[in-house]
């Protein structure tokens, strides 16, 4: 039997005799209710409240129906919960869940001033825009746009939570530090083609600690990959030693980061470094005897062999300064692979093979937080003609991570998904259905009961409810 769909039922293909048909008209039944659990964290932290915090609405408050809190909320939990497009919001301003987790009393939109507004709890995609898209120098007498964002205060506001997350000061942290590009499809200002990634694109600058994100900042792609890397470094250092003055701090990065000024900043600062040096024929020279070595192993084994040697090493001209150099001389089936790395940290405390392997190569990971952040929170999504709208974006996306962070970091440790990637824990933690009854008195969720994450689930709102709520 050929299956029919039109404006009203769906007919499917039937079951023996039985046709099985469907309709959009099962009520308030959401397909996100896991993101209570966001929402608990949020109730715990005030991420994002404190985020709501870095704007100034210059909006008349008596014609006022979406406070700046609850946009945000509603902006970023949607991130969360996997909806990047505004356009979705169109349709999302119904869902009583969202409207929920953006903390709105009236999650029916019963009470909306406007006719045409009533039954949507929420803002829809011109408001939302209208927050995006706020120039700096806007004020009470701006027509539409009055909401201005603080982009220092959001810098600010990484660096606290970070801190925050501990509850002693660490003995020691790494500070890595990279950029990646963020390709572009339109006419964007500040476009511009990158020769390495071959594409049109922005060239944003990260750093985290750990899983901790500290800075994301967006930058046109015609300057050098660590450009500005060294004053987003000092605000942060600087921050850090205000709460943590004895500990010790260290800087990693790829070779893109060796740079005369940001080592002799970190020198200059006490800040410990492990970069990577870009391959030179001098650099080669020196390591031909190691790569010998490491030829003639790999000969003997037909096994990737690598031979390390430690030595100091001078530019000709960019350096100021002599500095130890790690020189690992590999070779593998398809040839020569060598790879050297310069540090302030002494032989005493790190020989040559552990500083490469064990330290330096640990950087990879950061590339892993920061595909999360793009590939699952749509730090991508830079699409308005404007830098600083584009750079809220990223902000916007990047608070999503911390929050998901947040709740990977309270609520999830000690489970089997202590480690899960944040689309993973989309996938299983938030994308639940659920039936919504809202009363006077209460708003009950009814989960489906076939959900297969049901017991982890009520293991992670036992953790998170141990921790007791923020005033």
């Amino acid at each position: 039997m050929k299956t029919e769909c039109t404006a009203g039922q769906l007919e499917f293909h039937g079951l023996g005799r039985r046709a099985v048909v469907g309709e959009f008209d099962g009520g308030k039944i959401s397909s996100d209710s896991g993101g209570l659990l966001l929402r608990e964290v949020e109730q715990r932290t005030h991420i994002l409240k404190r985020l709501a915090g870095c704007f100034v609405d210059y909006r008349d408050p008596d014609q006022v129906e979406h406070s700046v809190e609850s946009l945000i909320k509603q902006r970023v939990m949607g991130l969360a919960l996997g909806y990047e497009d505004l356009n979705d919001h169109d349709t999302l301003r119904h869902d009583s869940l969202l409207a929920l987790l953006s903390d709105k009393q009236d999650l029916s939109g019963k009470t909306r001033k406007r006719d045409q507004d009533k039954g949507c709890a929420l803002a829809g995609k011109s408001t939302l825009n209208r927050l995006e898209l706020t120039p700096l120098d806007a004020d009470a007498g701006s027509r539409y746009k009055k909401i201005v964002a603080d982009i220092e205060g959001m810098d600010e506001l990484l660096v606290d939570l970070f801190l925050e997350a501990h509850d002693t000061a660490p003995a020691e942290i790494i500070l890595d530090v990279d950029a990646t590009d963020d390709p572009l499809h339109g006419n964007q200002e500040g476009r511009f083609f990158h020769g390495y990634y071959r594409s049109y694109c922005y060239l944003p600058l990260y750093i985290f600690c750990g899983e901790h994100l500290l800075c994301a900042r967006l930058r046109t792609a015609d300057q050098d990959g660590a450009a500005g890397t060294v004053d987003e470094l000092a605000r942060i250092v600087e921050r850090i030693r205000l709460s943590w003055p004895k500990t010790r701090i260290i800087v990693r990065g790829d070779s893109g980061f060796c740079r005369e000024d940001l080592m002799a900043w970190c020198e200059a600062q006490r800040v410990e470094y492990v970069l990577g040096v870009p391959k030179n024929s001098r650099l080669k020279t020196i390591l031909a005897e190691a790569m010998a070595q490491a030829r003639s192993q790999y000969e003997a084994t037909e096994q990737a062999a690598r031979v390390f040697k430690d030595f100091r090493y001078q530019t000709r001209t960019s350096w100021s300064c002599e500095r130890r150099v790690i020189g690992k001389a590999e070779h593998l089936a398809k040839g020569e692979n060598p790879r050297f790395v310069v540090t302030t940290l002494s032989t005493e405390e790190w020989d040559a093979c552990s500083l490469y392997e064990d330290l330096y190569c640990a950087r990879g990971d950061m590339e892993n937080r920061i595909k999360e952040q793009q590939l699952a929170l749509f730090a991508d999504r830079t699409s308005t003609h404007e830098m600083r709208s584009n750079q809220l974006r990223l902000y916007f996306s990047s608070f999503a991570y911390v929050l998901m962070q947040t709740l990977r970091r309270l609520g999830l440790e000690g489970t089997s998904m202590a480690r899960a990637q944040c689309d993973t824990i989309r996938l299983r933690l938030f994308k639940v259905g659920a039936h919504i009854r809202i009363s006077v008195r209460r708003v009950r969720i009814a989960f489906s009961e076939s959900y297969p994450y049901a017991d982890l689930f009520r293991q992670i709102m036992q953790r998170l409810q141990q921790i007791p709520l923020r005033c």
